[in-house]
């Protein structure tokens, strides 16, 4: 079967969404495209392709739908964003003890800062940096994979809406990725989405988010129809008019 240049123009750049981000805010060169998906595009048709036609079918690529663009928008623009420093996070094996062990320290410290992660192999706790040596103190020294200090955790409270809206906390992570910022963890709670990084990288993302976030609460006002308050007055002096 021949694939035609445009389906596979079409595939490689819904395998893409920084270059899907790039079109959508218009900002891409169709032609900068173009040769960057050539060498691609001419080994999925089997022949080598002019730059002309790959550029045709970039300006022609099928993006989101609009309304599931306003959707996720809505959700980002309904979002709080909060920080929270002084964070730790500890990671041991997944054993009968450890669980027990960690059950001890959600009784303990239910009221503190504490998110809990549970893998196939192994556990994390995230918690308040004051506490972590205790929190260490419940593990065998052996059974501890990794712990980490210094960190930071930034708390993004969403609408509800964010549960049946697909796409919404990658938009968030595409925001942290652009600085090159480095992920430590990351775990969604409800319409909260918590990321963890480290200290030195605060400043640097609570500027992404923010600018993020003001952003879409800027295109949310440029989409709301505004109209002006009628006057009941002027409309029954208007009927009474003769």
């Amino acid at each position: 079967m021949v694939k035609s240049i445009s389906r596979v123009v079409q595939n490689l750049v819904d395998q893409d969404p920084p270059l899907q981000d790039a079109l959508r805010r218009g900002y891409a060169n169709y032609s900068s495209v173009a040769r960057m998906l050539r060498p691609r595009v001419s080994e999925a048709v089997g022949r080598k392709v002019k730059l002309s036609g790959i550029a045709t079918s970039v300006r022609r690529v099928k993006l989101d739908l609009p309304d599931k663009d306003l959707d996720i928008n809505g959700v980002v623009a309904g979002s709080v964003l909060s920080v929270r420093t002084d964070v730790a996070k500890l990671s041991v094996e997944k054993t009968g003890e450890n669980l027990k062990a960690l059950q001890s320290l959600i009784d303990n410290f239910w009221s503190e800062f504490l998110q809990i992660l549970i893998g196939s192999s192994s556990m994390t706790i995230i918690m308040d940096q004051r506490v972590i040596a205790k929190a260490a103190a419940s593990f065998d020294p052996g059974q501890i994979l990794d712990r980490k200090e210094n960190l930071a955790a930034l708390v993004i409270q969403s609408p509800e809406e964010i549960i049946n809206t697909p796409g919404c906390i990658s938009v968030f992570y595409r925001a942290l990725s652009r600085i090159g910022l480095n992920i430590e963890e990351t775990v969604s709670c409800f319409t909260e989405t918590i990321v963890l990084i480290s200290m030195e990288s605060v400043g640097k993302a609570l500027a992404a988010l923010t600018e993020l976030i003001s952003t879409a609460r800027a295109a949310a006002n440029r989409e709301t129809p505004t109209h002006p308050p009628q006057n009941r007055n002027m409309q029954v002096a208007r009927k009474r008019s003769p």
